[in-house]
């Protein structure tokens, strides 16, 4: 599969963009040679290799749920802006 310049045009304009002669020249080459490079990683053998979703093994960091006390309602909300009736008062957002 090759790109030509008319496909280069056809996408310019999809993306609304003005492109010049020499733009679209330099385009149809480097999108070109970027097939060409997957048409290399195609031919490689890759029968034994079992796909991954990412190149190193993922771990979860986060430390395990425990269940403990809550902070006492004063200290909380001696962090609130604003409070009433042990609840942050915010201003309304609907009408």
């Amino acid at each position: 599969m090759s790109i030509t310049v008319k496909d280069v045009e056809h996408v310019a304009a999809l993306a609304r963009l003005e492109l010049s002669e020499e733009e679209k020249a330099l385009y149809t080459g480097q999108l070109n040679a970027i097939l060409k490079y997957a048409e290399q990683l195609n031919a490689l053998d890759t029968d034994g290799v079992v796909p991954t979703s990412h190149a190193v093994p993922l771990h979860n960091v986060m430390r395990e749920d425990t269940v403990r006390e809550s902070l006492p309602i004063e200290k909380v909300m001696l962090n609130a802006p604003d409070e009433e009736d042990g609840q942050f008062k915010v201003p309304a957002v609907l009408e």
